[in-house]
């Protein structure tokens, strides 16, 4: 199947890890070139390292994507010195997840901050590049927390919940300038943050988290996590031509553990 991602440039927030690696990945298989953004200059570092061994032609780039000014800068030089993004994968933002006794203001707005500014203030400065142009793609790899509270990730679901109706919003706002945005809710996935997750459960239980990571999977249908390469072939498929007249849609990658109808 051609996908008519040759030559396209995918900038990926989040590139250097996790299912934003797993993007990058995908990406240059289908011909594209990923340009990955993260916060650290030294797993940009490595993330491009093991791209290049993988005979994939990358770039890299580390910012603050909470920051709206050196997102600006960002995007601009990438433009400069990449080319036109063609492709938009927001995978960035990890608001840290803690039980509820442990909330305070400040870590409701520190989560906004992590997770739904990073993806806002790159839409903001990608979109208006795509609209000119008059073709683009955004995939914004969100998660189920915005559509099911969890009591261990009620500021970071908010993001996600938030996150999830701007994108349904800006589909429809810029549908006839011939740009698509979709969304992707994972489940489970077995990154690093996994282990996050499983700690602030394990707090809050007393169950070590290798008995919580066993009983999590068993409550999941296909019965285990899912691997970052399926939710980025997921992406990459949304982003492609083949799925063009796809736009404003959430596609939920959770084995079926929250079997929703919307």
């Amino acid at each position: 199947m051609n996908l008519e991602l040759t030559g396209k440039i995918a900038l990926i927030t989040g590139g250097s890890k996790g299912i934003g690696l797993a993007c990058a990945r995908a990406f240059a298989k289908e011909g594209a070139r990923p340009v990955i953004v993260s916060r650290s200059e030294e797993n940009i570092a490595a993330a491009l390292k093991e791209l290049s061994g993988e005979g994939a032609s990358a770039a890299g780039y580390a910012t603050d994507l909470s920051d709206g000014a050196a997102t600006e800068s960002l995007v601009k030089k990438i433009e400069e010195e990449v080319g036109p993004i063609a492709v938009l994968v927001n995978s960035a933002g990890n608001a840290k997840r803690l039980p509820p006794a442990e909330l305070t203001p400040d870590k409701w707005r520190v989560a906004m901050d992590a997770k739904f500014f990073t993806y806002m203030n790159a839409m903001d400065w990608v979109l208006p590049r795509m609209v000119a142009r008059k073709a683009g793609a955004v995939v914004n790899i969100i998660g189920t927390g915005g559509k099911l509270a969890s009591v261990f990730h009620l500021p970071g679901g908010a993001a996600n919940a938030a996150l999830m109706l701007a994108s349904a919003g800006l589909a429809a706002a810029w549908g006839r300038a011939g740009v698509r945005v979709n969304v992707i809710n994972p489940g489970a996935t077995m990154t690093g943050r996994v282990e996050m997750s499983l700690a602030a459960e394990s707090r809050l239980t007393g169950k070590p988290p290798d008995e919580l990571l066993k009983i999590n999977e068993q409550r999941i249908p296909l019965g285990r996590y899912a691997k970052p390469e399926e939710i980025a072939d997921a992406a990459v498929f949304l982003a492609s031509a083949r799925a063009s007249y796809i736009t404003g849609a959430s596609l939920t990658m959770d084995g079926a553990l929250t079997p929703l109808v919307v």
